[in-house]
């Protein structure tokens, strides 16, 4: 199982179809498309905070469970990422201190059942070219979030993956890759990812 997360933006995906193609995983996406609740968050944050990241939570470690009885699966952003949102939300008063509470009380008692990736890949980028891929993909609610906003989840991204330590984790940086149009990018992105599932393997032997 492998799982992929970065800012949104990043490329997250596009990696993933690339990497259901080439290794035969079946793919998870970020329950986005046929989420109730998410466009709502972008217009009024303090109101529909807490119900949002319970609904990420619980679909995101259904998709882990699922996941993790199938043969092989690559997953579009971690459970552990919403982390990050809930800690944001909680400093910008847009999430109260007793719902962030309950939140990391359920998300622990939850971590010490959940199936662990193999490996989690992390794509790192600037909020600039993050930015620039956002207004590119052109979703509306994202297009109406402040600049500051987009600054502040890099900022956050970066410290909890700098210490990250749930699973084995690879950190690569895409300011300068399009994976998704250049195969030059795309053949290096992924021998990136040969090397580090090699090593792995070689350890656990």
């Amino acid at each position: 199982m492998l799982v992929i997360d970065g800012v949104v933006g990043v490329g997250k995906s596009t990696l993933m179809k690339i990497l259901s193609e080439k290794y035969s995983l079946i793919p998870f996406r970020e329950p986005v498309v046929n989420n109730p609740i998410l466009e709502k968050f972008y217009h009024d944050r303090s109101r529909y905070s807490f119900p949002l990241q319970i609904f990420f939570l619980n679909k995101r470690l259904d998709q882990l469970n699922e996941a993790a009885q199938s043969k092989g699966a690559v997953l579009d952003r971690s459970i552990y990422g919403d982390l990050i949102f809930a800690k944001m939300l909680c400093d910008n008063n847009e999430l109260s201190k007793e719902e962030y509470s309950i939140y990391q009380e359920l998300f622990d008692n939850m971590a010490e059942h959940m199936p662990k990736p193999k490996l989690l890949i992390y794509l790192d980028i600037s909020v600039d070219n993050a930015i620039k891929r956002i207004e590119k993909r052109g979703r509306d609610y994202e297009l109406i979030t402040e600049k500051d906003y987009w600054k502040e989840l890099n900022k956050n991204y970066t410290e909890f993956f700098r210490s990250y330590d749930y699973s084995p984790i690879l950190k690569i940086n895409v300011n300068d890759l399009d994976f998704e149009n250049n195969m030059e990018h795309r053949d290096y992105i992924l021998s990136v990812i040969d090397d580090a599932l090699k090593n792995l393997e070689e350890q656990s032997a």
